[in-house]
């Protein structure tokens, strides 16, 4: 599973990549939920699920409830795009994935909420952008 971290406070994203032991932190979590990063070696933090995608590409959607994938009809947000709409008010059925986590989910957004005593620049490398760790 990939972690896409972002910091509101520097405004830069980190990516890490995580094992399936180390995913089952969030497996079962929901979209807005809290979670500890401590067990993936981020003391101190604690992040919000703001979103992510399955190993497929379907956007997870927070109005959705479960893991599985749905079909639904929406007119905005996760899952469509403005420029696929002609008309004022039309919604699309899309397919797009549950707000819960599971070992399906390739890509898991977090916003960092409480930070550490470590910034997030020392601990991925501190480089310009997007930084990269493994």
């Amino acid at each position: 599973m990939k972690l896409v971290i972002s910091d509101p406070k520097t405004g830069k994203a980190y990516q890490k990549e995580i094992s399936d032991e180390e995913a089952q932190i969030f497996v079962g979590k929901k979209i807005g939920d809290e979670v500890d990063l401590s067990p993936i070696g981020l003391s101190g933090y604690v992040a919000v699920i703001r979103g992510g995608t399955d190993k497929d590409g379907f956007p997870m959607r927070p109005d959705v409830h479960g893991t599985g994938r749905k079909s639904v009809l929406i007119g905005s947000g996760p899952g469509i795009r403005k420029k696929q709409l002609k008309y004022k008010g039309e919604r699309r059925r899309k397919t797009v994935r549950g707000n819960t986590v599971d070992l399906d989910i390739a890509q898991l957004n977090l916003k960092i909420v409480k930070e550490g005593k470590q910034k997030l620049e020392e601990i991925f490398g501190g480089g310009e952008g997007e930084a990269q760790a493994s």
